[in-house]
């Protein structure tokens, strides 16, 4: 008989392990808060021969190349316009770029007939018993599963209780994001990032040109409003940006109908053990980074470890608990140091901070100092010897 895995998450994290847990024979279970997967979102990136060869090897690459953005340039501009320092499509977009939410619906469609998805629910209890974890739900009936795994970002349910409140773990950065999209109504043909002291907003066109992706970070150690209370966060948001220079104002406008909105703090989950038990946390839950980690990628390769690590344990998840944190440790940490620069690269704190990155960047793209900006973008990436696990079924498990 097949071992249960209950997965919290569908987003990337989770549907990435359902997809070889089910071809290793498991009976997989992802719950999901959420009526149904979430659209919308930033791009995401891939990057380095790492993980280029987990794509590859779940078959999804050709896919996501099909579905990629044009990611282009990032033009670094002044509030005239004019661009100062252009940070080329390999920094920006990585070997390929998608929009998180064509991503995350491509992963449910590679899974949706091997794993059995509860929309609209989510973990209430998790209690231990020697031969499994019992599970509440908010919704649906109690059940017993030999695993579970919190792949539900940083705010992770699972984490919270299978090992304590959120403030022991996720360290704030004090800058916050906003994330939303909105119709190109300035045109845009490439990335545009405009910056003052402690805020920044860059816009992408998407959808053929037709849309932008709008993105707004800013400095700010204070602000909390809830996190599901969207129109307080935009009211936040608008407060903050007022008065900026550029088009922004008019950016700002189109956040109270936008079709897609996310704000967070930039924040960073820091913990000894991703692991207790019989649960494991995976990508955001466990290491993750709010942005600038490249915490897709991370967590496309974690889930193939994880998965990896139990197969050639025959099920042990003790063993494979242990050997999953020995092996993504390294990985984890380097994707964590990149990630702790993306505040001060959008938002620098003081007018000198702007004028620094603006030099540092105009000679990083200079002649061959591009192949160190190249390297500094793919190192973090590839900080991980990938193993070879056991070969999984080619016909995955049936939900």
């Amino acid at each position: 008989m097949s071992k249960s895995v209950l997965i919290s998450g569908a987003s990337i994290a989770g549907p990435s392990l359902a997809y070889w847990l089910a071809r290793y024979g498991y009976d997989v279970t992802v719950v999901e808060r959420a009526e149904a997967i979430r659209p919308g979102g930033q791009a995401v990136d891939f990057r380095g021969e790492v993980h280029m060869r987990v794509l590859e090897k779940m078959g999804v690459l050709d896919e996501i190349r099909l579905r990629r953005t044009d990611a282009g340039p990032l033009d670094l501009i002044d509030a005239a316009g004019r661009t100062r320092v252009s940070l080329p499509d390999s920094f920006t977009g990585g070997d390929v770029e998608i929009h998180r939410g064509d991503l995350a619906e491509l992963l449910y469609e590679l899974t949706r007939d091997s794993a059995h998805y509860v929309f609209g629910d989510s973990i209430t209890s998790m209690t231990e018993t020697a031969d499994g974890v019992h599970v509440t739900f908010e919704r649906g009936a109690p059940r017993t599963f030999d695993l579970v795994v919190g792949a539900d970002g940083l705010h992770s349910n699972v984490r919270r209780l299978a090992f304590g409140e959120e403030g022991q773990f996720v360290r704030d950065s004090g800058y916050h994001v906003a994330i939303f999209e909105a119709p190109n109504r300035l045109g845009v043909g490439t990335g545009k990032l405009y910056s003052e002291v402690g805020r920044g907003v860059s816009v992408y066109p998407t959808r053929g040109g037709t849309g932008a992706n709008v993105m707004c970070v800013f400095a700010d150690h204070d602000l909390k409003p809830a996190r599901r209370d969207q129109d307080a966060q935009k009211r936040a948001l608008a407060e903050r940006f007022a008065g900026m220079g550029w088009h922004t104002g008019s950016l700002m406008e189109d956040v109270w109908d936008a079709p897609y909105f996310y704000c967070d703090s930039i924040s960073m989950v820091r913990m000894d053990s991703w692991t207790k038990g019989r649960v494991a946390l995976l990508g955001d839950a466990g290491y993750g980074a709010t942005c600038g980690g490249m915490g897709t990628g991370l967590a496309v390769v974690c889930a193939y470890v994880l998965a990896g690590e139990l197969a050639a344990a025959g099920g042990d998840h003790r063993a494979a608990f242990a050997a999953y944190e020995k092996s993504i440790k390294k990985f984890t940490t380097a994707c964590q140091r990149v990630a702790g620069g993306a505040g001060p690269f959008f938002a620098p704190k003081s007018e000198r901070a702007l004028r620094r990155r603006a030099t540092v960047y105009r000679l990083l793209t200079a002649g061959p100092f591009i192949k160190i900006l190249n390297k500094l973008t793919t190192q973090a990436a590839t900080a991980i010897k990938l193993k070879e696990y056991p070969e999984p079924s080619s016909t995955p498990h049936a939900a």
